[in-house]
């Protein structure tokens, strides 16, 4: 039997509210089709507006096997392309980040404008065509300071996304925000257990003791369900509407992105080992409430996010390998915020820096135990464990659709 069919039999036969086989989490031919499947087909967060925010400027960034620049062009567009020279395929930008007038490939200063195409090419012969020689594009989407790109030559609508979480981040002005601190680690572990781990906070008291200081534990709202029962988050929601901030729970119908506002624990604003604000300078001149809590922004696969009164968090998933993740940590700031007068970095970025490291041994911890022949999959707290039982049939769902469309493709060629 393929894999395919046997990854479709399993999905299909999987015992509903417990974990996956553990072929899902280790082996790389499974690794290998869920990149072909999910992450080389659908939109994916990259980065943020604010990142590059002069023409020119630009970063790379390493999906799968594809790396890939993005840039703003002279005419303020962001744009993305897949980071290979047309003459001999070398990385046209080999470094993280950058700002260039055009994109020049080191091998043989092959140059390119910052819209892809090529604009210079020596002794090449008077035949050579450089408008069929551009640089291949990418999708991309920008909304409200979020940049997404999608690798299919055929993308899915982005409508939907924009129209659901636009008018969640859009009063924190994050377009206009600058970048404070970023780090990424790499955790050993498959991306699916990264996102296991940060769907719920049933370890949050026993693994997380700083984040706990400001962050409910409660499943209402770290999960999938519950929430409008809550009311305390009731009240949070009602008064952040009154004071124009879209708060409520939504969340597409496919169960692959949602949004919603939700209380911080009574008294704290923002992710602080004592709950007051990190940052002088609040994050947006649109915001006036105060209290806010925390705006959640989940888009599977990529990211999960945080929007305070003072500074937003951004989170990016990419996988590496079957075993292997990296998590990029982004902290952003009001533009004008002035580093050491309103703010101080570690104090900004301690609680996460924490969180994240206790996090990557969760996972570690808990990828070595499902290498054990003796692993079987385990039964998920219906209390606690909701937003992780929501992401696997998300993801179970999507990989079952995904593979029967294209085995009925297929046989159709056929």
């Amino acid at each position: 039997m393929d894999l395919q069919s046997t990854v479709l039999r399993q999905l299909k036969n999987r015992r509903e509210g417990y974990s996956l086989e553990q072929p899902f989490y280790i082996d790389q031919d499974y690794f290998k089709l869920d990149m072909e499947t999910i992450w080389y087909r659908d939109w994916l967060f990259i980065g943020h507006d604010c990142e590059i925010p002069k023409a020119g400027n630009y970063f790379t960034v390493q999906i799968g096997d594809y790396p890939v620049v993005v840039v703003r062009g002279k005419d303020g567009v962001i744009r993305a392309f897949h980071n290979t020279c047309r003459h001999r395929g070398h990385r046209v930008c080999t470094q993280e980040k950058g700002a260039s007038a055009k994109l020049v490939c080191p091998y043989h200063q092959w140059t390119y404008d910052l819209d892809g195409s090529l604009v210079f090419a020596r002794q090449m012969g008077e035949d050579f065509d450089k408008s069929k020689h551009g640089m291949k594009p990418v999708a991309c989407e920008s909304v409200a300071g979020y940049i997404f790109v999608c690798l299919s030559e055929e993308p899915m609508d982005f409508a939907p996304v924009r129209a659901t979480i636009e008018p969640y981040i859009k009063p924190h002005r994050l377009a206009e925000a600058k970048v404070a601190a970023k780090t990424t680690i790499i955790e050993k572990g498959n991306w699916k257990l990264v996102w296991e781990n940060n769907r719920e906070c049933y370890h949050c008291a026993g693994n997380h003791p700083e984040l706990c200081r400001t962050y409910p534990e409660a499943p209402t709202a770290t999960g999938v369900q519950g929430a409008k029962d809550d009311p305390f988050i009731a009240e949070h929601w009602a008064r952040c509407e009154a004071a124009g901030l879209p708060s409520e729970f939504t969340m597409d119908p496919s169960g692959q992105f949602r949004v919603a506002r939700m209380p911080l624990i009574q008294g704290a604003e923002s992710y602080t080992m004592d709950g007051k604000p990190a940052v002088k300078r609040l994050l947006s001149d649109d915001v006036n409430a105060r209290e806010i809590g925390t705006m959640l922004l989940f888009h599977y696969p990529t990211t999960w996010n945080h929007m305070l009164i003072d500074h937003a968090i951004s989170f990016r998933v990419l996988p590496i390998s079957a075993e292997e993740t990296a998590v990029t940590t982004t902290w952003l700031v009001h533009k004008d915020a002035v580093e050491g007068v309103d703010y101080n970095v570690d104090d900004l970025t301690h609680v996460w820096n924490m969180t994240n490291d206790q996090d990557r041994a969760i996972v570690e911890e808990n990828a070595f135990g499902i290498r054990s022949p003796a692993y079987e999959p385990g039964p998920y707290s219906a209390e606690h464990e909701g937003g992780v039982m929501q992401f696997v049939e998300w993801y179970a769902n999507f990989m079952i659709n995904r593979l029967q469309g294209d085995k009925a493709r297929l046989s159709a060629v056929a």
